[in-house]
Parts: structure tokens; C-alpha cells; sequence
């Protein structure tokens, strides 16, 4: 009996320990990763689907190195120089028939992250809305890993308290074996150490709930509205290739991307007026879409009998009430060329792979910290040698003659006044 006496303190190290090793699950590096992936790599691949270039997901197991991501360094930095010299990816060149772009500025550690991310991505495998090859989409089981998270730790709470009940007893038993005297034990909703135990227990989870929810209060991330009209980002830009700037031209002269006017999306479908070659389509909830039942609404908004083709009025076209998704709040000032055209940021590292997605939402949070963070990150292009570079920024040659001396290795953001609060509150 007298191992009774540290069996309580023993099991409560031995929860705590356990609940810590849970917490300790940290996916650093995939998070870095998934960052660098959306700005550098999303425009021509996907983790699970083949696009531009080939999927990234298992791609290292069928690499010509033997699936170990240092060798892929030399290929991430040179590939404008292997695909000319090196006969497997000149094959592999042929095969995608687009060349590979060199990122020769990248860091090793950088790489790393990005294939942790697309390593965890793709053993995780496709949710979240991803698209089965049938078309049909696959359960959301984002939240399935917090569920079971949730439920072993309110067992292993439970398992605890039991335990330290037992533990309770057994000392009573061994004290009154041995003829002590002892005041009754204080009931544990009388116990004014279980009473400020859990008192802290809810102010810390409460707290934590409060202050999240306040950060989180405007923010939309995952919002997706219904659309008055079924349109497929994954069958225009993906599938059909539609460039971006077709429809969102404004893009890369004005603040606002702009939404396309009926008369943009009707230099397409006066001709194409039925879906019929297309993949099926499906709503999030999984119902399916007739897509030719899409086409004759904007032909309602657009005044347009296909019968009567040449009789169409353009002028007498109702605008689409499209619902917007991306809202940023009023103090917070954002242009659109100033990334696209000046910055060269890709519309996926804001936007997710939209070329994926059939109904559009938002992916990222758009708060101030995911701004700030990109600023710190994103690198500006000074080359003055010819015009491909950012001249404007004369102002700050200095940054060019430290380049070119070796006193810095590159400029991001940060640097030229991306983290001043006039930058974009005003």
C-alpha cells in the first residue's frame, strides 16, 4: 500500500505528458511551404491533377533522382539550362511541351518546405471540395483530424479523474488499515483547488475562443456563395485554358480586377449555346448541374434568342447580379496592376488554384498579417538592364548598385515601403 500515495501524482504527469505529445504536432515547414507553393508553383501545378506541368504529388518517386529532394535543387534552379543539355528533361520538355521555369533565386531550405507541404498535401490526399475523376466531389474531412483530437482528450480527461478517484480511495482504505484518523474528504464540487483549477481551465479555453473570434470578425475565408448563374472556373480557365485577362483585363491597369460585362462572356456563347463535351458538373452539396440550363440564363440576362442570332440587341443586355466574394474593409487600400503588372504576382497566390474550382471561393484570409507576411517575403524586380525590369523604381538605384556590388542578394517588398501603414490604409 504504500505506492498508493504518488499513483496520482504519477498518472497526472503521465496525461499531461500525453496531452503535450498531442500538441506537439507542429507542421511548420508544410505551412511555410504552402506559401511559397501558391506563389511560386500553383500556376502550373496541381498535387493531385496534372495541369500546365505535372502533378507535384509522388512526383519524387518517379523522379529521375530516386525521390530525394536534394537532388532536385539543380533541376528547381537550372531548368532552363538541363532542359538543352541533359536528355531527360529535354524527354520531359516534349512530353508537357511547355518549358519549366528556373527559379534560380530560391533556397535550398525553401524547396524543402514546398515538398513538405506537397508531401503532407498528398498523403492527406484530396478533400475540402477536390473533384473525384468521375467529377463528383469528395467529402470535406478538414475537421475530421480536431474530432478525434477533441475526443481522445476528453477521454483521456475522464480516464484521469477516474483515476485519481481510485487513487482517492485506496489511500482511505491504507489509512484505515493502519488506524488513521482522517477528516472526511471534501467532495469535489466543494473543493476550492478543483473550483480554481477549473475556474483557470475556462477563463484560458474562453479566452482563447474570444480573442480568436475577435481576430477572425470581417474575415471570410472559406466563403462561397451561391451564384446566380452555375460558372466554372475549372471548365473556362482550367479545362479551356481562358486566360485570366480575358475576362479581368483591368487587372493589370486599374485597382479593381472588374467583373466581366454579359457582352465578354457572349463573344463566346453566341456560338456555344448547349454543354455537352464538358466534364459533369456539381454543386458543393454534391447535386448536379445541367450546364445547358446555365447557358440559356445568360441568355435571359443577355436578350438573346439563339433562333434569331442576327437580330440581337447588345445594348438591351441586364447585368449579372454576381455576389461578390473578396471584400476588403473601406481603410484598406489595394490595387490590383500595382501586384499584377509592377509585381508580377501570380493570381493564384492570392485566389487559390482557381483553374480547380468550379463554384469560387475564397482561400486565403486576406488579413493584415497574411499582407505584411507576403511583403516581407515577395522580391522586387530591379533589373534596369533592359525593360523587363521595374525603372520606375529609380529612386532607389542604391538598392541596384548594393545588388550589383554584393552587399545584398535581393530586394522584397518590405524594403521599398511595403510595411509603411500609409502603404495601404489612407
Amino acid at each position: 500500500m504504500i505506492l498508493c500515495k504518488p499513483i496520482g501524482q504519477r498518472l497526472t504527469v503521465l496525461f499531461l505528458s500525453l496531452f503535450v505529445s498531442l500538441l506537439n504536432v507542429s507542421a511548420q515547414d508544410a505551412a511555410a511551404g504552402k506559401t511559397l507553393f501558391m506563389s511560386k508553383c500553383a500556376a502550373c501545378h496541381n498535387v493531385f491533377k496534372d495541369g500546365t506541368g505535372p502533378k507535384l504529388g509522388g512526383v519524387l518517386e518517379k523522379d529521375k533522382y530516386g525521390g530525394d529532394v536534394k537532388n532536385t535543387y539543380e533541376w528547381i534552379k537550372k531548368a532552363g539550362l538541363l532542359m538543352t543539355t541533359d536528355p531527360y528533361y529535354i524527354a520531359l520538355k516534349q512530353q508537357w511541351g511547355s518549358p519549366m521555369l528556373a527559379f534560380p533565386e530560391i533556397k535550398d531550405e525553401e524547396i524543402d518546405a514546398i515538398f513538405a507541404y506537397v508531401n503532407k498535401t498528398y498523403a492527406e490526399g484530396p478533400g475540402g471540395g477536390v473533384k473525384k475523376d468521375d467529377g463528383a466531389p469528395t467529402p470535406d474531412s478538414s475537421n475530421q483530424n480536431a474530432i478525434i483530437f477533441g475526443v481522445i482528450s476528453l477521454i483521456l480527461a475522464i480516464i484521469a479523474l477516474i483515476l485519481m478517484q481510485v487513487n482517492s480511495n485506496l489511500k482511505k482504505m491504507s489509512d484505515d488499515v493502519e488506524g488513521i484518523l482522517r477528516p472526511e474528504p471534501v467532495p469535489f464540487y466543494r473543493n476550492k483547488v478543483y473550483i480554481a483549477m477549473a475556474a483557470i481551465v475556462f477563463f484560458v479555453v474562453g479566452g482563447f475562443f474570444v480573442t480568436k473570434g475577435a481576430i477572425g470578425l470581417g474575415r471570410q475565408t472559406n466563403y462561397q456563395p451561391e451564384q446566380p448563374i452555375y460558372y466554372s472556373h475549372k471548365v473556362h480557365a482550367g479545362i479551356n485554358q481562358i486566360n485570366c485577362l480575358y475576362c479581368h483585363g483591368s487587372a493589370m491597369e486599374s485597382k479593381h480586377a472588374a467583373i466581366p460585362s454579359v457582352n465578354v462572356c457572349m463573344n463566346c456563347h453566341k456560338a456555344i449555346n448547349t454543354y455537352e463535351k464538358g466534364p459533369k458538373l456539381y454543386t458543393e452539396d454534391g447535386k448536379e448541374i445541367d450546364g445547358t440550363a446555365e447557358i440559356q440564363k445568360l441568355y435571359q440576362y443577355a436578350g438573346f434568342d439563339p433562333a434569331n442570332a442576327a437580330k440581337w440587341d447588345p445594348s438591351m443586355a441586364k447585368p449579372i447580379q454576381w455576389i461578390k466574394i473578396h471584400n476588403l474593409p473601406d481603410h484598406v487600400y489595394f490595387n490590383h496592376s500595382q501586384h499584377v503588372k509592377a509585381g508580377n504576382v501570380q493570381c493564384q497566390s492570392c485566389h487559390g488554384e482557381i483553374t480547380a474550382m468550379d463554384e469560387v471561393k475564397q482561400v486565403s484570409e486576406l488579413s493584415m498579417g497574411w499582407c505584411v507576411n507576403c511583403h516581407r517575403q515577395t522580391k522586387v524586380n530591379f533589373n534596369y538592364s533592359d525593360s523587363t525590369g521595374n525603372q520606375f523604381y529609380s529612386i532607389y538605384e542604391k538598392f541596384y548598385n548594393d545588388i550589383k556590388s554584393g552587399k545584398m542578394d535581393s530586394v522584397t517588398v518590405k524594403d521599398i515601403g511595403g510595411l509603411e501603414c500609409q502603404k495601404c490604409h489612407y
